[in-house]
């Protein structure tokens, strides 16, 4: 569970998904008191007798993994992940960057409530690989592990990224280092001759929480001749676009293979929607250029990333709407040169309004990343005649 959730938000969660137990770190005592089950510090396992439990028999259906995205609903849905989903990501991932027993070890920086981490322990687990797992990402740590010969992988967000870039260029990176795995959006060209430049071997990623990790994959070697896109389908995983008309060059992305989730938890209706065929509907929008590579033109739902986490702007309107003084509000990215996007919040108010109080009420119920950054008021907010707000206008106005 991310622990840099609100205490509402953590308590929704639990809820939804009828968890009995959270075991939480120390440093987390004070909001975990606060959750509606029981709870448990690692710290006090420690002292808890061990026990020898039967091997249990395992099925690659069977459910390994619950994690929780929000939609445009504004509320999370659980995502059912399988053992076989897991196995069989883990299984493209050897296939696309090879593997060696006796030299390879993945640094892990990026969250391990997120796919992206939780990934790297399944690789882990089923190669026999070991991880380096840091708390936090510290590039003062980062660097001299790049340096040291000691990892061969690391997974990064772009603000990762950007920060390694713009370290010293002394940076002299060890030739193991096969593998800098770039998640969330495709790197612009001057950010992937920079990371080619510096010896940064930069792995381009198209991927989400309900295809277990990447599922699209652009090698070093390719970057340079293939800028935007996110790479070429893994294997055994299987991607068509699917248009409104023939003529048109993009159309929503969709996924079918192993590695798709097994549906959202007690939610048949929007488990229903999300699949076609047997094919996952991404609700992401893109192309496929000549030569097979994909080219993602617009995330889903309006999605701001920003420094690697996923802001729905559904989930944050709600939150706004919640507050008696706000009339309309409609939240949209901005882009940012540090943490790629920031929330920004489009609002028309009843009457005056005490933005620090706004924000005190929004932290009680977001994550700070959730946050906007910034508030602009409106008379009125931009729609079209069937009343859908013009978010595009808005962003023009940022």
């Amino acid at each position: 569970m991310n622990n840099r959730l609100s205490v509402s938000e953590m308590n929704y969660q639990l809820a939804d998904s009828g968890a009995k137990l959270c075991l939480f770190q120390d440093d987390f005592a004070e909001k975990a008191a606060d959750l509606k089950v029981s709870v448990q510090a690692f710290s006090a396992l420690e002292a808890t007798p061990g026990a020898v439990f039967p091997e249990a028999s395992l099925d690659l259906a069977d459910v390994a993994s619950l994690m929780y995205t929000s939609g445009t609903t504004g509320k999370p849905k659980g995502v059912l992940q399988t053992f076989g989903n897991h196995f069989f990501s883990a299984t493209a991932s050897m296939l696309n960057f090879g593997f060696q027993k006796e030299r390879d070890a993945w640094l892990c920086v990026v969250p391990i409530f997120h796919i992206s981490g939780l990934s790297i322990l399944m690789r882990s687990l089923i190669y026999g690989m070991p991880v380096y797992l840091e708390r936090k990402f510290d590039v003062t740590k980062v660097v001299p592990l790049l340096e040291s010969g000691k990892v061969t992988h690391i997974s990064v967000v772009f603000t990762m990224l950007k920060r390694l870039l713009d370290w010293e260029p002394t940076i002299q990176v060890h030739p193991h280092l096969r593998v800098v795995l770039l998640g969330g959006s495709a790197a612009p060209a001057e950010v992937v001759s920079k990371s080619l430049e510096r010896g940064f071997p930069l792995v381009q990623s198209f991927g989400m929480t309900e295809t277990a990790s990447q599922v699209v994959s652009l090698s070093p070697e390719e970057a340079h001749g293939k800028i935007g896109s996110s790479g070429k389908i893994l294997f055994p995983s299987e991607l068509k676009i699917v248009k409104q008309q023939e003529t048109d060059r993009d159309g929503e992305i969709w996924i079918k293979g192993p590695t798709i989730f097994a549906g959202y938890l007690y939610n048949e209706s929007a488990t229903k929607e999300a699949f076609s065929d047997g094919y996952f509907k991404t609700g992401d929008m893109g192309y496929l250029d000549e030569d097979g590579y994909l080219f993602v033109s617009e995330r889903r739902s309006d999605l701001i990333i920003s420094g690697g986490e996923n802001v729905y702007p559904t989930e944050v309107e709600h939150v706004l709407l919640s507050f008696p003084e706000i009339l309309e509000a409609a939240v949209v990215g901005e882009k940012n040169a540090e943490w790629g996007e920031i929330p920004v919040a489009h609002l028309v108010v009843r009457s005056e309004i005490d933005q620090k109080a706004i924000l005190t009420r929004l932290q009680a119920q977001l994550a700070s990343f959730k946050i906007p950054k910034r508030f602009v008021f409106h008379e009125t907010l931009p729609r079209t005649a069937s009343g859908k707000i013009q978010r595009h206008k808005l962003k023009e106005k940022n």
